[in-house]
């Protein structure tokens, strides 16, 4: 009997000490899972929640009370997770790895299969990563790529157009715009009468100074006129010169008008739409009889001159209005050149900015640059001032702002853009359009995301990616998360 108690009193022991090790090889063990960075989630051989990590639930925010004791399917059904490798792997009975979502995280999933000695499946053991991270950078790898390829692009068009680039500050990098150079190379050195059409500030005198040095009167006289900035009484005079003794005030030698002063050379007459009716008369005559009166004169006066105008109205319908002649008009339009607004030619942005910025720097012996951010921000931005105002912003910010980085905060283009729309001849709807565009703009600079931006303006998702398409926004131009 005393024997058999000690073998007994032996025998609980070592039945006690077997616990003792097995309960501390399980705490070792749970706390390996524990310490593990990446998430470990375990579900038993019929699809139970069985043991989750801490990591799970700091990656997911899905908590034990939500997953254990829980079968997959019912998870799945409350749309938890999206799918269950678990199941998969119970059904094929081999490790798999597949992209599932965990409330709405995605997430790489990766199902262990662990066999008993008969070859059935005990548990099912899952290593999760979170990928959000990796696609992020994903796509700001994929946007930095093309953000490079574009500067390459733009170092490359410095590298091979240096004799357009030298052409007083000509810059451009767009088809619309290398098709208005590639016009006026063809048609520079054969004297045909120019109309240059644009909006205020897209460069028209500089489309005049090339046509003029492309020409075969490059060395002859180059007189500008700018029909709006001289008095209306006194542009007659100016145009088409006085004998002396004309008029009370008159120089008493007489004067030679700018028409005389432009003998074998061009004559550039800008804001031709500012000129009034009964000029355009004798405009007119100048243009077909290639000869000049001067005010207070008896004789006409031969003369050989090329005639280029421009101006950023639309001349047919005021021919229509009666605001201008249509023989003055068809005179003029001999060759029209179209120059494109600033928000037609985006891909012009980016060289025409950095091109100030080199000329601003060696100017005041700087060394300002502009950020990635800011350019995406004027790439953007509607431009209603084209390039002067462009060529204007910079070197207000290169003066003012201390910092040698220029960054999208510095371009705050809303007060900027409200102070000259009030100004220029848009309709209502134009102003309505313009402001949209730019709100839009710096919403998406900020946020990156359709869905934010949209929440910031206080319209739906949808609405404002209508809006964008409507304005033609680029998609390129953001990492558009739908």
């Amino acid at each position: 009997m005393n024997n058999l108690g000690t073998n007994l009193q032996e025998q609980i022991h070592k039945l006690t000490d077997e616990l003792n090790r097995t309960s501390k090889l399980a705490k070792i063990f749970e706390d390996f899972i524990d310490s593990s960075y990446d998430p470990i989630f375990i579900t038993d051989k019929n699809g139970y929640g069985f043991k989750m990590n801490k990591a799970y639930t700091r990656v997911t925010g899905a908590t034990k009370e939500q997953l254990m004791g829980k079968h997959m399917n019912d998870l799945k059904e409350q749309g938890i997770i999206s799918d269950s490798i678990s199941m998969h792997v119970l059904e094929k009975k081999e490790r798999l790895t597949m992209v599932q979502k965990v409330n709405g995280k995605e997430l790489l999933v990766t199902g262990n299969p662990i066999f008993d000695e008969n070859g059935e499946i005990l548990y099912v053991v899952t290593n999760l990563r979170d990928i959000s991270t990796l696609n992020q950078l994903k796509i700001e790898l994929k946007q930095t790529k093309a953000l490079a390829d574009q500067y390459l692009q733009e170092l490359e068009f410095y590298q091979k157009k240096d004799h357009i680039i030298s052409h007083d500050g000509i810059v451009a990098n767009s088809d619309k715009m290398l098709k208005v150079i590639d016009l006026v190379q063809k048609i520079a050195p054969v004297l045909s009468t120019v109309l240059l059409l644009g909006e205020s500030g897209v460069g028209k005198e500089i489309i005049a100074n090339l046509i003029q040095k492309l020409s075969s009167r490059a060395n002859q006289p180059f007189i500008k006129v700018n029909c709006a900035a001289i008095p209306k009484d006194l542009l007659e005079s100016e145009l088409f010169g006085y004998e002396k003794g004309a008029f009370t005030g008159a120089d008493s030698r007489g004067r030679a008008g700018l028409f005389e002063q432009a003998d074998k050379g061009t004559i550039f007459l800008d804001e031709i739409g500012e000129m009034p009716l009964h000029l355009q008369v004798k405009l007119l005559r100048v243009i077909q009889e290639l000869e000049v009166r001067r005010i207070g004169g008896g004789q006409s006066k031969k003369i050989d001159i090329r005639i280029i105008s421009a101006t950023n109205k639309d001349l047919e319908s005021m021919v229509v209005r009666g605001e201008f002649r249509q023989d003055l008009y068809y005179r003029l339009n001999v060759v029209p050149i179209k120059i494109p607004s600033l928000r037609e030619r985006k891909e012009d942005i980016p060289v025409l900015a950095f091109y100030f910025l080199k000329k601003l720097n060696q100017k005041y012996n700087l060394n300002k640059q502009l950020s990635d951010a800011a350019i995406t921000q004027m790439k953007t931005y509607s431009w209603p001032g084209n390039i002067r105002e462009m060529q204007n912003l910079i070197e207000r910010l290169v003066v003012t702002v201390e910092s040698e980085m220029l960054d999208s905060h510095h371009f705050s283009f809303n007060h900027q853009y409200l102070s000259q729309s009030l100004t220029t001849e848009k309709t209502l709807k134009e102003v309505v359009q313009d402001l949209e565009r730019t709100m839009i703009m710096e919403a998406m600079v900020q946020y990156r995301s359709t869905r934010k931006a949209a929440k910031s303006l206080g319209i739906s998702q949808s609405t404002l990616v209508k809006k964008m398409q409507r304005l033609g926004f680029q998609q390129t131009d953001y990492v558009l998360h739908q």
